[in-house]
């Protein structure tokens, strides 16, 4: 089956889903994505979109900058300052707003083309053309030139676009988050120019938590799906079927030919390879944090469960015992697990808040051919032991969605989540994670195989993940699968959630003060620092 088959049948299968909702035309004037720009836009300070080629990102939000410029003051109106990278895109942004202040009845003038003065490179003064709606509320929708000094002295909602292709994008960043000192917004729109452009980094630095923002993605096949074709029919007057907008893709795609990857599907030109050196793991390697191999012969599931119980628990309290007594109780603790059976490992990592505010995994168990029942067994008898226990991440996919079930029922859904792992939540985990290997805020134990998995993270399409196909072979000979790495993105994933804690008085405290008294004998019947749920 063809390419463009696939897609069709793929969006059939869409609509299938769908039926019963209201025609296009009925569901609002925006698109999906572009509602969620919007919607970023109206609740960060930086926004910034790294999108497909021609997907309507700038058009949906002139509709903003009108609502926005078109407000009072008091509302949280502001000037609206467009800077693109030449002349027809400013004339462009200003005449779709002038058509939104139309779409909304809003008591705003023509648009109006008029010059301004800049010092020019040489210090001389220059006039710049320029483009500009007026509104009732005061304020204003003005197109700039793409220099940085053009936005001296002014403040407002400033947007960015095709911000990977501005000569000076780095000057003209820093000169637009001058305006965020005094309530102003910035929003950045592009496709990517490349992994080691300022665009790019911009959204790494935020994706890694080192720059507060917000990020909205859209590829070309994701506004496809949010209706991006079926809107191109409606303005040009044609019928949409699934079949045309298949073909209709393919020819996109075809055109771009091998720039496809970076302007449809957000994918920075030489964007792939090994996500974290040698060197950056090394770094973050401890020596006394141990690595405990429990390993089952063939045939183990199949002997009693007294029998396979008692040898996983001899094993558990001769090996992790003595190291569990040495973890700090003062410290709270979380874990990451990522579920394997016969062919990949389990691996439990247990991740401690140190009070300096570094991560660490003071010690990592890896599980080979262990069964269900035993794993669950070993799981609960390390959390359980766990001092001060935080949050919990494991992955649910397959197999492991029973484990993660579980241990909801056990320690509840507020501690637990179920992670069913997606390009989305690599996507969203795994910069962080780097960002701490490289801060040196997360240390893990020394080991040749753990350096190995945390090697198996490649960037695939634009995104940090352990491929499918990524295998590999352990000292002991055993298959491994990137397991560690993404046990570790689970657990670090888990230690900067929130964590319920509460406080309570003892029974007995209450009874002497006069209360209700739950327990007899000056007992309470709550012990330990525990969590609501």
């Amino acid at each position: 089956m063809s390419a463009t088959s696939d897609w069709a049948a793929h969006r059939r299968e869409m609509l299938d889903g769908q039926s019963g909702q209201a025609e296009l035309t009925a569901r609002g004037i925006l698109l999906p994505y572009q509602l969620e720009l919007v919607e970023a836009v109206r609740n960060h300070q930086l926004t910034v979109t790294d999108k497909s080629r021609r997907v309507g990102a700038t058009w949906g939000i002139a509709a903003e900058a009108v609502l926005t410029s078109g407000k009072a003051k008091s509302a949280g109106g502001m000037d609206t300052l467009y800077l693109g990278y030449n002349l027809d895109m400013a004339r462009e942004f200003v005449d779709t707003c002038a058509m939104w202040a139309r779409s909304f009845g809003t008591a705003a003038s023509a648009v109006q083309e008029f010059l301004f003065t800049e010092e020019g490179e040489k210090g001389a003064d220059r006039s710049i053309q320029a483009f500009r709606i007026s509104f009732a509320s005061g304020y204003e929708i003005v197109a700039l030139s793409s220099k940085p000094r053009s936005l001296r002295g002014r403040q407002g909602f400033v947007i960015l676009d095709e911000f990977a292709f501005h000569d000076e994008a780095e000057e003209l960043l820093k000169a637009a988050f001058a305006l965020l000192i005094w309530g102003g917004k910035v929003l950045v729109i592009s496709t990517h120019n490349g992994i080691d452009n300022p665009f790019n980094q911009l959204i790494q630095a935020i994706r890694e938590g080192r720059r507060p923002g917000k990020i909205v993605r859209v590829t070309f096949d994701e506004a496809l799906e949010q209706g991006l074709y079926k809107r191109i029919c409606l303005v040009n007057g044609k019928t949409w079927s699934p079949e045309g907008e298949a073909q209709w893709r393919a020819e996109i795609r075809a055109q771009y030919g091998d720039g496809a990857a970076e302007e449809l599907d957000c994918i920075p030109a030489q964007g792939s390879g090994v996500y974290l050196t040698s060197a950056q793991i090394e770094a973050v390697m401890v020596a006394d944090a141990p690595v405990f191999r429990l390993s089952c012969p063939a045939g183990f599931e199949l002997r009693p469960d007294a029998e396979r119980g008692a040898y996983v628990q001899a094993w558990l309290e001769q090996t992790i015992a003595p190291h569990l007594d040495t973890l700090d109780r003062r410290q709270r603790h979380h874990y990451g697990f990522d579920f394997g059976r016969s062919g990949d490992l389990s691996v439990f990592v247990p991740v401690v808040e140190q009070r300096d505010l570094v991560r660490r995994v003071p010690f990592v168990v890896e599980l080979r051919n262990v069964p269900f029942r035993q794993q669950e067994q070993l799981l609960f008898w390390i959390v359980d032991l766990l001092p001060r226990f935080g949050n919990g991440r494991h992955d649910a996919r397959g197999n492991g969605q029973f484990l993660a079930e579980y241990a909801i029922q056990r320690y509840g859904a507020l501690a637990i989540e179920a992670v069913m792992l997606s390009q989305a939540w690599y996507l969203e985990n795994m910069p962080p994670m780097k960002a701490a290997i490289e801060d040196r805020t997360l240390l893990i134990p020394r080991d040749v195989d753990l350096k190995g998995d945390l090697r198996q993270i490649q960037m695939v399409r634009g995104i940090p993940m352990v491929p499918n196909d990524a295998r590999t072979k352990g000292a002991d000979g055993g298959q491994r699968h990137g397991d560690f790495a993404v046990a570790l993105c689970l657990g670090h994933q888990a230690a900067k959630a929130d964590v319920m804690e509460y406080g309570y008085t003892p029974a007995s405290a209450l009874d002497q003060a006069g209360g209700l008294g739950f327990a007899t004998g000056g007992e309470s019947l709550i012990t330990g620092d525990r969590r609501l749920w």
